[in-house]
């Protein structure tokens, strides 16, 4: 399957998280642009999930430990890991989740 990112319609997944979703057999892929100041709340899920920061400051908890991710950063989320994340600036963040996000689609 080919994609552009340019024609994929944006959902608001989440208050002021705008994603942009791919979804294969066993893997989903979310582009987001997300407001400065949006958060998504304390969460857990069963899928292992890795966010990029393409763009702006990104504060990100995982299993209790608050770091703020800048462009280039990577974030490795094992299955069941308890997160949570805040938009410092507006951002653009790169997700790939493990299986696929069914709820997403």
């Amino acid at each position: 399957m080919h994609y552009n990112l340019n024609t994929i319609p944006t959902q608001e997944l989440i208050p002021g998280y705008h994603a942009k979703m791919i979804h294969g057999e066993k893997m989903s892929i979310a582009y987001w642009t997300v407001d400065k100041g949006a958060e998504v709340p304390e969460h857990s899920h069963e899928h292992e999930q890795v966010m990029q920061v393409l763009e702006g400051e990104f504060e990100f908890t995982l299993d209790g430990q608050t770091k703020v991710y800048f462009p280039g950063d990577i974030v490795l989320i094992a299955s069941h890991k308890i997160h949570s994340g805040k938009a410092l600036t507006d951002c653009k963040l790169m997700d790939v989740f493990s299986p696929t996000r069914e709820e997403y689609k």
